[in-house]
């Protein structure tokens, strides 16, 4: 039947990168420069951290919920 992760991704902006963790892979923190790289990066972690879990939770998906606050600022124009 599989399993569907929770990963959420929070941009960094002091560092520049999206941190990733889950609820659901404990030990689970990486981080990755874009959201793609973070997506490339979250299979193999999870089948790390999967590895010698009960095989009816394979296949896994993954669930990603990015998040990132980006300042709007009011122009006063002379």
């Amino acid at each position: 039947m599989g399993r569907s992760l929770l990963v959420r991704a929070d941009w960094d902006a002091e560092a520049s990168v999206w941190v990733a963790t889950s609820p659901d892979l404990l030990g689970l923190v990486t981080e990755a420069p874009s959201i793609e790289a973070l997506r490339a990066k979250l299979p193999g972690i999870a089948y790390d951290l999967l590895e010698g879990t009960d095989p009816i939770e394979w296949p896994t998906t993954i669930d990603i919920i990015a998040r990132c606050n980006d300042r709007v600022t009011r122009v006063i124009e002379a």
